[in-house]
């Protein structure tokens, strides 16, 4: 995988499993997005059993069995749905079509595990409320921003810890390689990819509202734009907003899609966190000009300065918590409320941003 390569960008980390073999087996469908892959690892490193692949493209399909010859190929979705054994489907489909196949999944008994974003509309994301209010099934997104990125999950344990008091402030940037030659025309289409405040935004989003402790936080502004790909003229190439949550924290973020060719990686992901006592800041992916190596967090407080280089130091608890949450009933590695409005203000966002080019 190289790391030039943001759509297919899948980390590894180390095995820690929370089940046995076959105690939590999940189907595997929808590889539109090659976020699967990330989203298969951790997984597998937790534990859990990787038992069924439906994909009718054959490209796709063999490419999937190749990385992972242990899973079986079946005809069909309903061979995954009706088979009780089935504890998770986890898919990648394109972004309007999550919710429908995620409401499907919930309704034969399983819970879904899909890439961000999960919605692309706020209509989609009322039914499926009503659909994990009905099912009593769980609707996971994988936000990969903070849930796959060791410093990401560090700042999280610094900040419970109070060292850097409280968080006041969050700034995230999100820029990201388009690679247009490369990408489907779903990609391009905007009523199937949401908006890029709705797709790449509803990462920046998420990381807001767990920093802050936020369960509410209002959209003040927001705006998009098409700088660079006049020949693509419903993709966003640019998007920033500004919340402010419940308890007073404010956060800006902007997210592209014009990280030049020179940059080792596929994205300069950063996020700066402002407490009372300290700061942070992430470098997720690389230290431009310095070290091509990710996962590097600075940390400041009245004490000290230090810098953590934090690649395979912390690995990634996510995916054990939730398959722990799927087989209990409890709400460890996210809530649900959580998730549901993280998508509603990256929504709202792409539904009240401004055009300004």
């Amino acid at each position: 995988m190289s790391k030039k390569d943001g759509m297919n960008y899948a980390p590894k980390g180390k095995s820690k499993k929370v089940v046995k073999p076959g105690e939590f087996n999940v189907a595997v469908t929808a590889l539109d997005h090659g976020h699967i892959y990330g989203m298969t690892n951790g997984l597998i490193e937790a534990g859990a059993t990787i038992k069924y692949l439906y994909e009718p493209d054959k490209i796709k399909r063999e490419k999937y069995l190749e990385t992972y010859p242990f899973v079986e190929a079946v005809d069909s979705l309903e061979v995954i749905l009706g088979d009780r054994a089935i504890h998770m489907v986890a898919a990648a489909a394109i972004p309007y079509l999550r919710s429908s196949l995620g409401n499907k999944v919930m309704q034969s008994g399983k819970d879904y595990f899909t890439d961000k974003t999960g919605f692309t509309t706020l209509a989609q994301l009322e039914e499926t409320k009503r659909v994990v209010k009905e099912t009593g099934r769980r609707y996971f997104i994988y936000f990969s921003e903070r849930l796959h990125v060791e410093a990401a999950i560090k700042a999280g344990e610094i900040i419970d810890a109070g060292t850097i008091g409280k968080v006041i402030q969050v700034t995230g940037f999100g820029p990201h390689r388009l690679d247009k030659e490369n990408r489907p025309e779903w990609f391009f289409e905007k009523d199937k990819y949401g908006g890029v405040l709705a797709d790449i935004g509803s990462h920046q989003i998420e990381q807001f509202l767990y920093y802050t402790g936020n369960k509410e936080a209002k959209v003040l502004n927001s705006k998009v734009a098409n700088y660079y790909n006049s020949d693509k003229p419903e993709l966003e190439d640019y998007g920033d907003a500004t919340l402010v949550g419940e308890n007073g924290a404010t956060f800006y973020f902007k997210v592209d899609w014009l990280t030049p060719d020179g940059l080792p990686t596929w994205g300069d992901g950063r996020t700066f966190i402002t407490g009372t006592k300290g700061t942070i800041e992430l470098r997720k992916y690389t230290n431009v000009g310095t070290e091509e190596t990710g996962d590097h967090l600075f940390l400041v407080t009245h004490d000290k300065v230090e810098h953590m280089s934090l690649t395979g130091k912390v690995g990634f608890p996510f995916f054990g918590q939730m398959i722990l949450d799927s087989l209990n009933g409890t709400e460890i590695a996210m809530t649900q409320d959580h998730i549901f409005k993280a998508q509603e203000l990256c929504l709202i966002a792409q539904e009240e941003a401004i055009k300004v080019h």
